[in-house]
């Protein structure tokens, strides 16, 4: 494909990216998959421009509003075929999210546009005094001021971690495979992989595969899954030939981990809201091999259905619904999608769904609340009013049961009784979990 055509096409789906009306690997994968034209070349660097504009959207938009691009960049004749002609703007939004491809530049561009562009690179290169603060970190300000508030000195530091991109973690499935022999088939393959700095189960790639070529994927021996969200798992210690639930399965990364826990045996039913989420877990628990997963759609967390197991439940895995604002190193487009009032509604969601979820466990039995916010407001505060409401519930110290699992007791991976996953500090998503016992 031309260059120029390509720029359309990366100006096309900058525009349908910022209406923000689906998450941004949606959009991505809905216009790459319909625009038949593109090839294996292509569709990455559409992906880069996408996720460059989303983590400098104000330093962009600052650029876009400091050096006026109409001069140059008159709207363009023609569009990518079946697609409405991209506006001028959505052009120079693209231009700018791709200013530091020179290559692919210098065959896409006039030399008016590449003119702007240098102009865009020397006042980013030097910015004047005035210049936003938000230009720097790429949040917005409501969520740069919390994390000020929590994480004091650290907030530069943890605001460069969120704007980079996150490494490609793999968690070995015990039922097929050890690590050291994971470890050694990926050098064999001429992949470099370490061993992840916590998680007993994870692997670190230093590339990103195609994992669908790569047999280790296709066999079962491994599944995707962030570091900290391994932890959770190990956290819940499901046993064999016990009764566990995934309260939020979702895609079901966790319900995975937690039915290798438990060896393919007891019964592990995961929950979730959404249909059609759980049957894209199917061919993942038979890749997997797994057999002792109970799929089932809930209405809400209050569904009558859930009536006949409460009190029955050995350990229970509340991964609940939240901003995913410790995601942002993979979907910077969250900190866009995201507002103060809607954090509000979301805590009392998860209080919600915790409660609800508490009345599963049996005496005696685990309980675990986790989110992959970086909010307090989604984390200490939904637990702590938690402990302060069910008083036959008992935390326990999660340095202790991490421990316990075979993960470093001195990693810093916890803040009190609760585990604190940080991007800036562990170089994982961020992760919060609490954990209680419900009394005999």
């Amino acid at each position: 494909m031309h260059p120029k055509a390509l720029l359309d096409h990366c100006a096309d789906l900058i525009a349908q990216i910022l209406t923000f009306e689906h998450p941004a690997d949606a959009t991505v994968a809905k216009y790459t998959r319909e625009q038949r034209s593109l090839g294996s070349r292509e569709r990455p660097l559409l992906a880069d421009a996408a996720y460059a504009l989303l983590r400098d959207k104000p330093l962009i938009e600052w650029l876009l509003k400091r050096v006026p691009a109409d001069a140059v960049l008159p709207a363009p004749k023609g569009g990518p075929k079946g697609q409405p002609r991209p506006s001028a703007k959505a052009r120079a939004l693209a231009l700018l999210a791709l200013r530091h491809d020179a290559g692919f530049l210098a065959l896409a561009t006039t030399p008016g546009e590449q003119d702007w562009l240098a102009a865009c690179r020397a006042l980013e290169a030097n910015p004047p005094s005035d210049q936003p603060a938000a230009c720097r970190h790429g949040l917005p300000d409501w969520l740069a001021e919390r994390l000020r508030e929590q994480v004091g000195d650290g907030f530069e530091a943890l605001a460069q971690a969120l704007h980079g991109s996150a490494p490609l973690d793999l968690r070995v499935n015990l039922l097929k495979a050890k690590r050291p022999a994971v470890l050694k088939q990926l050098a064999e393959a001429g992949l470099a992989a370490e061993p992840t700095p916590y998680s007993p189960l994870g692997v670190r790639l230093a590339a990103k595969p195609a994992l669908q070529k790569l047999p280790l994927y296709l066999d079962g021996s491994v599944e995707v899954q962030d570091e900290g969200s391994q932890l959770l798992a190990l956290l819940l210690d499901a046993k064999r030939n016990e009764t566990v639930a995934d309260f939020c399965a979702g895609a079901g990364g966790k319900t995975l981990a937690i039915g290798a826990a438990m060896r393919n045996t007891g019964r592990l039913y995961a929950f979730d809201t959404s249909g059609h989420r759980l049957e894209g877990l199917q061919p993942r628990l038979r890749r997997a091999g797994l057999s002792c997963v109970h799929p089932m759609a809930i209405a809400h967390e209050h569904d009558e259905r859930l009536n006949r197991l409460l009190g029955k439940m050995d350990r229970v895995l509340v991964d609940a619904p939240c901003s995913g604002l410790g995601t942002l190193r993979r979907s910077p487009d969250l900190k866009w999608r995201s507002d103060a009032a809607g954090i509000a509604q979301i805590a009392a969601l998860q209080a919600s769904i915790l409660d609800s979820a508490a009345r599963l466990v049996k005496p005696g039995g685990r309980l675990v609340y986790a989110t992959c916010s970086l909010l307090r407001e989604e984390n200490e505060a939904v637990a702590d009013a938690f402990s302060a409401a069910q008083r036959d519930f008992v935390a326990l110290p999660v340095a202790e049961l991490l421990a316990r699992a075979g993960v470093e007791s001195e990693a810093g991976l916890t803040q009190g009784d609760y585990l604190r996953l940080w991007p800036h500090l562990h170089a994982s998503d961020g992760f919060f979990a609490a954990v209680w016992q419900r009394k005999p």
